[in-house]
């Protein structure tokens, strides 16, 4: 059964690989002829780096069974709202402080009406 990253408490890369590697049952020049790359990249990555090259972690993953944790970002409810939101990020800055200032006004209007005093 393939194993899961998530959660703060995981320890550091190397560890982790470390471990994942013995747990497959792969030796550092077994996984390098998997993954078609040098014995001794496979042991930078086990001992020596935090930050191994994001393009091998996903062969990394499947060689070892290492499933994605699961995406703790919920999917916008007003996926409508949500693309406006992207084009707005795309505004130059003084067009983006602009309509943070209209949307603030509106939102403490809008707070005040839910307090009676509107």
């Amino acid at each position: 059964m393939p194993q899961r990253l998530e959660g703060t408490a995981q320890t550091d890369f190397t560890d982790r690989m470390a471990a994942l590697l013995k747990d497959a049952g792969y030796s550092q020049r077994e996984l390098a002829a998997e993954l078609g790359i040098s014995q001794r990249i496979v042991a930078y990555y086990e001992s020596e780096t935090d930050y191994p090259p994001a393009d091998i972690l996903p062969d990394l993953a499947q060689v070892l069974g290492v499933k994605p944790a699961r995406s703790r970002t919920k999917k916008p409810q007003d996926t409508r709202l949500w693309r406006r939101f992207k084009q707005v990020e795309k505004l130059p800055a003084k067009k983006r402080r602009q309509l943070l200032q209209l949307i603030n006004t509106f939102l403490e209007r809008e707070k005040l009406k839910g307090n009676g005093t509107g």
